[in-house]
């Protein structure tokens, strides 16, 4: 086990005692704590048929308004053509457009995006306003090769390969919970971030865990996402 510990730092996911009576092994990074792994030597099997990550303590951020698209841009922003659909960015994070006028933009797993740091820090633009979805969303993220037929049972959208690509976005109810749902692979393994509203991160953990024990699904720490990439 190691000796860091969730209560040690302000900003800890709602799921910390969760990860803890699993006995999961914590990372620090630059004040973030992430479960790194739950000391199976088989995580990245796992990872690679189906499991389940609690990314909520990474850095995210979002903007909406008319003037929204432009601003970003000009700070070296890119965006994807079309709405319910992501972008990968120079430095690894990733850029998700829900609509013409409202985005999503997400850390990479190892948290050394700067992007994030440096559109917080700027002054928004006119029509631009700024939406804290750190603050306001929870992060998960469903891995591997059964993950699509595992979210049959629970979610309203068909995320299977042939109707969902990789870098397409759904706005859509996971477990009756309203959810963002992002495909983006990780190297060849399907993966799916999920994000919610933070009353029901650990309703929607609870769920998911729930709709994966058939597909012998479990939890897995951000080493063995890392690895898959």
């Amino acid at each position: 086990m190691s000796s860091i510990t969730p209560t040690q730092v302000t900003r800890r996911s709602q799921l910390y005692r969760r990860h803890s009576e699993l006995g999961a092994e914590f990372e620090e990074n630059n004040g973030l704590i992430l479960v790194k792994a739950y000391g199976s030597e088989t995580e990245l099997a796992q990872a690679k048929e189906l499991g389940l990550a609690d990314l909520s303590t990474l850095p995210r951020t979002g903007f909406k308004g008319a003037g929204a698209p432009d601003w970003v841009t000009a700070q070296g922003v890119t965006l994807p053509r079309q709405p319910n659909t992501c972008a990968v960015q120079s430095d690894a994070g990733l850029v998700a457009k829900l609509s013409y006028q409202e985005l999503l933009v997400l850390s990479d797993l190892n948290a050394t995006s700067s992007m994030i740091e440096k559109l917080n820090q700027c002054s928004v633009g006119e029509q631009t306003y700024a939406l804290p979805r750190a603050d306001s969303h929870c992060w998960l993220a469903v891995t591997g090769s059964q993950a699509a037929e595992m979210f049959s049972k629970i979610c309203a959208v068909d995320l299977r390969a042939h109707k969902f690509a990789n870098a397409e976005v759904a706005q859509t109810s996971v477990a009756k919970a309203n959810s963002i749902v992002i495909r983006h692979d990780l190297g060849s393994t399907q993966c799916f971030y999920i994000l919610t509203d933070v009353s029901a991160t650990e309703f929607l953990w609870d769920c998911l865990l729930d709709a994966m024990a058939e597909y012998q699904g479990k939890p897995v720490g951000i080493e063995a996402l890392r690895a898959l990439v």
